[in-house]
């Protein structure tokens, strides 16, 4: 099978070329890399572009009218050719099996749920792309000499195999779809009409999570297998009203058992 990164992105060109370095140092190298950009200046083209000589970039853009990461990652869905998506954002940076793991555990009539460990704000400054190359950047200690504060999430960076499925399966944590680690099957995607491009920003993932799981896709926790870093930044665009009617929505799916995505990738189809 062939394997696409979606990356989510927006007027942050330094955490995304962070981020793109990682996709470079993978032991298993993605098929296609979209960077799904909703409305960046050119700052984040030319960014792109210093990647077209090491991944099979491209770039998917549309005009700034909003947070509308829904539209865009429907339009990148879209354009995309690879059987297999893993979908993040442009904050996050992969450890160097993190394409790999994707690959190993993905499965007919599964998607994979994966999370982020979050650095602070001058951690994520620091970070250098020799630091993601040596995989230093991806362990705890390293983490806590550079002044990342200590929590018990640290034991997601614990690298063994046997660890990771066992914590995978008692976390209490439900898998979801998250935006910024998550993975399922291409024509999966299309079956439920991808993303609902009513929503902004909160929660769009998970109620298309919500939407495959009642198409019959069943969810996998690889919080502790799939890792990725999120580098800390403002967020601006979050607003609570958006929040509260994206509740609603997702109400609906959970209550109607929806499948399809009435604004997704098709504008015009029934439903």
């Amino acid at each position: 099978m062939t394997i696409g990164i979606i990356i989510s992105a927006y007027n942050n060109p330094a955490w995304l070329n962070k981020a793109l370095y990682g996709y470079t140092r993978q032991s298993v190298m993605a098929d296609e890399v979209i960077v799904a950009d909703d409305g960046s200046t050119i700052e984040t083209r030319e960014i792109v572009d210093l990647y077209r000589d090491r991944l099979p970039i491209r770039h998917v853009w549309q005009e700034d009218k909003g947070f509308r990461k829904a539209t865009i990652l429907n339009k990148a869905v879209k354009e995309s050719t690879a059987d297999y998506l893993i979908f993040t954002d442009q904050d996050c940076v992969p450890r160097g099996d993190f394409v790999a793991t994707h690959r190993a555990l993905a499965e007919e009539g599964r998607y994979l749920s994966g999370g982020c460990f979050k650095l602070s704000r001058r951690v994520s400054g620091l970070l250098t792309e020799e630091d993601i190359a040596s995989g230093r950047a991806f362990g705890a200690e390293w983490l806590r000499r550079q002044g990342q504060p200590w929590t018990y999430k640290m034991m997601k960076l614990v690298r063994n195999a046997l660890f990771a499925r066992v914590m995978n399966v008692v976390t209490p944590r439900a898998p979801t779809f998250n935006g910024c680690n998550s993975s399922c099957w291409r024509k999966d995607a299309i079956a439920v009409n991808g993303y609902d491009e009513r929503m902004r920003y909160g929660g769009q993932d998970r109620e298309f999570g919500l939407r495959l799981q009642n198409n019959g896709i069943r969810p996998r926790q690889i919080a502790y297998s799939a890792i990725v870093l999120h580098l800390d930044h403002d967020r601006p665009y979050k607003n609570e009203e958006t929040i509260r009617k994206n509740r609603v929505i997702i109400g609906e799916t959970e209550a109607t058992k929806r499948v399809w995505a009435q604004l997704g990738i098709e504008k015009e189809s029934s439903f």
